[in-house]
C-alpha cells in the first residue's frame, strides 16, 4: 500500500489497527460490487478503499457500523414482553362463577434443604430387562 495513502488516513482514523479493519472491509465491499466513490486510477481495491477513507468520500463511522453488523451472528431484537393474562373460560356463565382475585392466589414454596431431604427418601425404580 502507498505510504502516502496510509498517512492521509491516519488523520481520519487514528488507530492504525482500526484503519486496517475498515479499509479491508471496504475493499471486500468493492470486490463484491459496491460502487466506487472515487476514480480507480488503476489502483487495487485496498488502495482505493484507503483513498476513499482519506478523501472522506466514505464515512469511517458508517464503515465501522457496517463492519460490526456484518460480523454479528445473532441480532438481538428488543420486543415488548407479552403480558400474562388469566385463562378465560369459553362459557360466559363460567366467567361469573370462576371470578377470582389474582392477588389472593398463593404458591407453595420449598427450600433447597427440604427438597434434598425429600429426594433422599426416594427409592430408584427397579431395572428390568426391557431397558
Amino acid at each position: 500500500m502507498a505510504r502516502v495513502t496510509v498517512e492521509d488516513c491516519v488523520d481520519k482514523v487514528e488507530n492504525r489497527f482500526e484503519l486496517v479493519l475498515l479499509a479491508s472491509h471496504r475493499a471486500r465491499m468493492i470486490s463484491s460490487g459496491s460502487p466506487l466513490t472515487i476514480d480507480r486510477d488503476n489502483d487495487k481495491n485496498p488502495v482505493v478503499a484507503l483513498r476513499e477513507i482519506a478523501e472522506e468520500t466514505v464515512s469511517p463511522e458508517d464503515l465501522k457500523e457496517d463492519l460490526i453488523h456484518s460480523l454479528q451472528k445473532f441480532v438481538e431484537v428488543d420486543e415488548p414482553e407479552a403480558e400474562t393474562a388469566p385463562m378465560v373460560p369459553s362459557d360466559p356463565q363460567q366467567l361469573q362463577i370462576n371470578a377470582v382475585d389474582d392477588s389472593e392466589v398463593e404458591f407453595d414454596s420449598i427450600t433447597e434443604e427440604d427438597l434434598l431431604k425429600g429426594l433422599e427418601g426416594l427409592v430408584p425404580p427397579e431395572r428390568s430387562d426391557d431397558y
